[in-house]
C-alpha cells in the first residue's frame, strides 16, 4: 500500500513539473499563431499588380492561392496550396463577422471552390485575378464576385491592431 502511494505521490509531482515546462510552451506556441492583420494587408497590398500566372506563387506571379499563400507565409503561416484545400482548414466565418486577413472563397467555375482571397476590410478582398493580376475588388459586386461568394476561413488567430482602409 505504501508503495502504491509513494508511486501516485511521484507521478503527480512529475505531472506539476511538467505542466510548469510545457504549460508556458503551450502559449508560446499559441502566441506565435497569431497574425497582424495589418502586416497581412501591407504585404497584400505590397504586391499589387503582379501578373496572374496559372500555378504562380512568387512576386514573380501568382495564382489566386498561390498569392494567399505567399502573404501569408510573410507572417510566417503555411496554408494549404489549393483553394480548395484551403477551404477545408480553418473557421467558418459568417460574412456579417469578417475581419481583415480572413480568407473569403468563391465558385467561378460552376465547380465548388475555384477562387480565392484575403478580406482587406471595408468590404473588400485582395486577390490574384486571372484577368486583373493582384488586385483589390468589392466583395458584394453586384455584377461577378457578389453571386459567386460561397464562404469565408478563419485560418489564424488575426489579430487586429490597426485600420485596414
Amino acid at each position: 500500500m505504501k508503495l502504491q502511494s509513494n508511486v501516485a505521490k511521484f507521478i503527480s509531482m512529475i505531472t506539476i513539473a511538467l505542466l510548469l515546462v510545457v504549460g508556458p510552451l503551450a502559449n508560446q506556441a499559441d502566441a506565435a499563431s497569431s497574425v497582424n492583420s495589418s502586416q497581412l494587408v501591407n504585404t497584400a497590398k505590397s504586391v499589387m499588380g503582379t501578373k496572374y500566372v496559372y500555378g504562380g506563387t512568387t512576386a514573380k506571379g501568382f495564382d489566386c492561392s498561390g498569392f494567399i499563400g505567399y502573404v501569408y507565409k510573410k507572417s510566417g503561416v503555411s496554408l494549404p496550396r489549393t483553394s480548395a484545400a484551403m477551404y477545408s482548414t480553418g473557421t467558418s466565418v459568417a460574412k456579417k463577422n469578417l475581419k481583415a486577413g480572413d480568407l473569403v472563397f468563391f465558385n467561378t467555375s460552376g465547380k465548388g471552390v475555384s477562387h480565392a482571397g484575403i478580406y482587406i476590410g471595408d468590404g473588400k478582398f485582395a486577390h490574384s485575378s486571372s484577368s486583373k493580376g493582384v488586385s483589390i475588388s468589392k466583395l458584394n459586386d453586384p455584377y461577378y464576385w457578389g453571386s459567386k461568394y460561397i464562404g469565408a476561413k478563419r485560418v489564424t488567430n488575426v489579430t487586429q491592431v490597426a485600420s485596414s482602409k
